[in-house]
């Protein structure tokens, strides 16, 4: 997370990004208004106004999603989300091997009502893999779009292509969901990897995060910070109000894992950084949270077999003898992140080289996930018989140490929301991933969280220099709409200066940035928008597509609806290497399609 960050003495802790010689500076957020109507209003469209959406796809089975809103009776009051209100609705569901549902091959029924904010959700098993299907729902005559779905495709002893996009940190308020619009648009992905910030808590005063072109064109809603289920609720259906968003739900499966905004910022065991003593008590925050997030989004709660603490919320997925898709959770089980010496109690960046500081970085009893999650995913790593271990990961892992100048700080800093806050596990896990023989294959992290977009290695070591050992690799996906680096530069440079002398700034700050992280292969602080991820024996292929650089002409890409990101580079892992490298050319044709494609 990019705001709201606990900077070192003397930095602002709302400050990102500056050149080596910019004092410090807050970030000024305007006070704006919202329209009330905006997530409310698809539940006077008919049963089915929030579209339709499946996830977490395995060879056999997926999750089927919709909300089913109730028409009101006469005197009734509209059965809005989060409300409470309107009666139980027997919804009836198919799915077919073709759009028009000619070839129906699994159907049944189920109930919406107000105990699940008429939300529906329903796990279909007995597919065949590696399969496109149609699916559509039912409620008082009416029909809801139709859906289309794939299965995975985990045939033992076959490899299957393989190719998925990948986002995070969807802030409504932020700017048109184009990434969205952009991944729907395509016919050759497989899901779609979130992982975290699909929605933000943030409410519409001085707290408002985006551009101010915005203000009064995409409001959120509700208009205050969300700390209850009504306000959770709301804001999901504000999410899935949106016309693409709903495109690309309907699209294709969604495999997701919240990060901190689901609930609140920079958010730990106990607490958060956005969670204020009058906000009530932060652990029926969190439940109340994580219940509309299971109700609203196609997600499939583990069978809390795996040794876990708390809900287990972290799953993997196979893809025949190609791959695994391990996710993290790693913010319910979190210990709490390390303050500066006099800072508040939650923190972002932190400064290296104070002996108590660096002490509480290195403690082995805090931990990013509990030690549970962490031996599994150990395991996990460790498992021969696939080259390739993928894992949807919400913060850096890759060690980044943020040069001081940057902060006019005479020492550097590491983000203590990351896994650099955690030394202990970072660490250890990395080590781990160093021993593991060639035939348990190449690990990639896949992140995202940190609103750029990345290519490292990951150094055994995460003190070593530029002779480093790498063990692995991760790459990491822009926000689709959330402040970056060059939003940021914005409260450090004089009004009215230039877009392309603050792309000048942010690309100064990205190469010492890089020359003080020998393992960063790859950093852009500029573009939004998502990831397309394509394995295959040989290879991991990411090819990153970005919003334009801004100008003087377009300063604000993000508030033009009509721009959708576009394909700018490739890097790779190629197999063995557990390096990055760069690729010689966008990602091309499938080497096959799923039946029924």
């Amino acid at each position: 997370m990019l705001r709201n960050m606990t900077p070192a003495p003397g930095v602002d802790r709302r400050v990102f990004v500056k050149g080596a010689a910019v004092a410090t500076a807050a970030l000024a957020v305007p006070l704006r208004g919202f329209d009330a109507a905006v997530a409310a209003a698809p539940a006077h469209r008919g049963v089915f106004g929030y579209g339709v959406a499946s996830g977490d796809p395995t060879a056999d089975s997926v999750i089927l999603w919709t909300r089913a809103t109730p028409p009101a009776r006469k005197g009734e009051p509209v059965a809005a989300p989060g409300s409470g209100h309107g009666r139980r609705l027997t919804v009836t569901w198919q799915v077919s091997t073709d759009p028009h549902f000619r070839r129906v091959v699994r159907r049944g029924h189920t109930t919406a009502s107000a105990a699940s904010d008429h939300t529906v959700k329903v796990d279909v098993t007995g597919l065949s893999p590696y399969t496109v299907y149609w699916y559509r729902f039912r409620a008082l005559g009416v029909h809801s779009p139709v859906g289309r779905t794939q299965t995975a495709g985990d045939e033992p002893g076959r490899t299957h292509a393989l190719r998925f996009a990948l986002a995070s940190c969807s802030n409504y308020t932020g700017g048109w969901f184009s990434a969205y619009r952009a991944i729907a648009r395509r016919d050759d992905l497989d899901f779609v990897l979130h992982v975290g910030d699909y929605i933000y808590e943030y409410g519409n005063g001085i707290d408002r995060y985006g551009p101010p072109e915005l203000v009064g064109v995409r409001d959120g809603h509700p208009a205050t910070e969300t700390i209850d289920l009504q306000g959770y609720r709301l804001r999901h259906a504000l999410h899935k109000a949106d016309p693409d968003q709903q495109a690309a739900h309907a699209r294709l499966p969604w495999i997701t894992i919240f990060d901190d905004h689901e609930v609140a910022n920079n958010a730990w065991a106990g607490g958060a950084e956005n969670h204020q003593p009058g906000e009530g008590d932060f652990l029926q925050r969190r439940q109340e949270a994580l219940q509309a997030y299971l109700e609203w989004m196609p997600f499939r709660l583990p069978d809390q077999q795996t040794p876990h603490q708390g809900t287990q919320f972290f799953k993997k997925f196979t893809f025949g003898d190609l791959g695994d898709l391990s996710v993290l959770e790693t913010r319910q089980n979190r210990s709490q992140q390390v303050s500066p010496p006099g800072g508040p109690d939650v923190t972002g960046f932190v400064p290296l080289g104070i002996p108590q500081i660096d002490a509480a970085l290195a403690d082995p009893s805090r931990h990013l996930a509990e030690p549970e999650q962490l031996q599994w995913l150990k395991d996990t790593v460790a498992t021969t018989g696939r080259p390739w271990h993928l894992l949807g990961n919400q913060v850096m892992i890759a060690p980044f140490r943020i040069p001081g100048a940057v902060f006019g700080s005479p020492v550097d800093l590491v983000n203590g929301d990351a896994w650099d806050g955690y030394g202990a596990d970072q660490v250890d896990f990395l080590t781990h991933l160093a021993h593991q023989p060639a035939e348990a294959g190449d690990t990639v992290f896949l992140t995202g969280d940190i609103h750029s977009s990345w290519a490292a290695d990951l150094p055994s070591d995460p003190h070593a220099a530029a002779d480093y050992q790498s063990a692995g690799v991760e790459f990491v996906t822009p926000s689709v709409t959330s402040d970056g680096f060059y939003e940021l530069s914005a409260t450090v440079v004089p009004p009215g200066t230039p877009p392309e002398n603050r792309v000048a700034l942010v690309n100064g700050v990205v190469a010492q940035i890089q020359g003080l992280n020998p393992w960063t292969k790859y950093l852009d602080g500029i573009g939004h928008g998502f990831l397309v991820v394509d394995v295959t024996p040989a290879r991991v292929q990411v090819d990153y597509f970005h919003t334009p650089t801004p100008t003087s002409a377009l300063p604000e890409p993000r508030a033009n609806r009509h721009i959708v990101p576009t394909y700018t580079t490739s890097m790779q892992t190629v197999a063995g290497t557990r390096s990055v490298s760069p690729a010689t050319g966008p990602i091309g044709t499938r080497s096959d399609l799923p039946r029924g494609h």
